[in-house]
């Protein structure tokens, strides 16, 4: 998730908005197999541009995640004090460098494409109202805010800054659209369904069975004797009434209001809403990472791909930095395409496509004398052993450098 730009001095950067007529590439890596499984190292600007005369892929990506520069003024290392990249801009110059690339990108999904553009407070709402122009206002589907990290010590008179936000659009009208849902706490379902049915001894919660609006045909006549309240109509026909009544799924309270059980058992889960807790950055938790700056988390990006994709679906990222919407939807059974101008992402990808991810921390550390003959209640203390995998490694995938 790295920024595709480089720096031509401490201030300012070169910034290139206008695509190569021709792209020449090198392949270094590849994998067999018909799936799409593509990692550029190159400017995404010349490879978005270059892959709108693919015919495997313009037209054909069912999902974007892009996680760019947020214009902070500042400079990001790798762990091991790397250069990554610089985020420094002027207003303009951003505005610029995102228009033409996300221009591409309407161009290359699919007509059940989304695209999910994670930012912060600093441009996100420029960004918005960009993204209002080019994919239209209409198909604006909202925009997610996530906890990024634990609560700060701000000595700056203002709130602490713990959040960033994820601006989510479509193509066209009816995208992908996989419902999240996160499971039910013990303490919710004591809440919402605190009813129990005697016979069957399952959990429900009574709810209203008309909805606002009169109508004029069935739901709007009577039923059991009863209309519906003034200036609403019954949510289903009499005739599904009295199905459900006949099954046990109408509930009737002693003045003879009638309401409809909802159970517990078919419910899926509770539905996502659009505020993220727990995601925090990977190097906010104790977790697996690559070292590589701005990490997302794998499980958002796990989230955000069950729900805007299907397996075998094509997953873009173009500001892939260190490769977590790849590992993400390698897991996922998708095909995918990443993109990044950076030596470190690049890098960071290759390693983590390998090897996988490590923990948090400095475990690796030589065995003095007294610590290999150190013993625990359980036994030798292990301090140079290697820990498990979080993710896939070994993967194989075709790899594009620029000449």
């Amino acid at each position: 998730m790295a920024v595709g730009v480089t720096s031509t001095n401490k201030h300012t950067q070169y910034l290139n908005t206008e695509p190569k007529k021709s792209l020449q590439l090198h392949q270094t890596a590849w994998h067999q197999g018909k799936d799409i499984k593509r990692l550029y190292h190159a400017d995404n600007l010349d490879v978005l541009n270059a892959l709108l005369l693919d015919k495997e892929v313009c037209g054909k990506v069912t999902l974007i995640y892009i996680d760019p520069p947020y214009n902070t003024g500042g400079a990001f290392e790798t762990r091991d004090f790397k250069h990554a990249y610089n985020d420094r801009f002027s207003i303009e110059e951003y505005l610029d460098f995102m228009r033409i690339r996300l221009k591409l990108m309407h161009c290359l999904l699919s007509e059940k494409g989304s695209i999910y553009i994670h930012l912060d407070s600093n441009m996100v709402f420029h960004v918005k109202v960009m993204m209002d122009e080019i994919f239209g206002i209409r198909h604006f589907k909202g925009m997610i805010t996530r906890k990024k990290c634990k609560s700060k010590n701000f000595t700056r008179k203002t709130y602490g800054n713990i959040s960033d936000y994820i601006l989510f659009y479509s193509k066209n009208e009816n995208p992908v659209w996989n419902r999240p849902y996160e499971e039910w706490s013990d303490e919710k379902i004591l809440k919402e369904y605190p009813c129990i049915e005697e016979n069957t001894g399952r959990r429900y919660k009574k709810v209203p069975i008309h909805a606002p609006g009169v109508r004029n045909g069935a739901t709007g006549a009577v039923w059991r004797g009863l209309m519906p309240p003034q200036g609403k109509h019954w949510q289903f026909t009499p005739d599904k009434l009295d199905e459900m009544d006949a099954n046990g799924e109408i509930y009737w309270s002693a003045n003879g209001n009638p309401r409809r059980k909802v159970y517990l058992d078919r419910s899926n889960g509770v539905p996502v809403q659009d505020i993220w807790l727990d995601y925090l950055d990977v190097n906010n938790q104790n977790t697996h990472i690559t070292g590589y700056p701005t990490e997302k988390n794998i499980d958002m990006l796990k989230r955000i791909i069950e729900t805007s994709s299907c397996p075998g679906d094509i997953v873009l990222d173009c500001f892939a930095g260190s490769g977590t919407t790849l590992i993400a939807a390698e897991e996922l059974g998708r095909q995918w395409i990443g993109v990044d101008i950076g030596e470190e992402a690049i890098s960071a990808i290759t390693k983590r496509f390998k090897i996988g991810s490590r923990p948090m921390g400095d475990y690796v550390k030589k065995k003095t004398a007294s610590q290999q003959n150190s013993m625990d209640l359980f036994g030798i203390i292990n301090f140079e052993k290697e820990p498990e995998e979080s993710e896939s490694k070994n993967i194989l995938y075709d790899l594009f450098e620029k000449i």
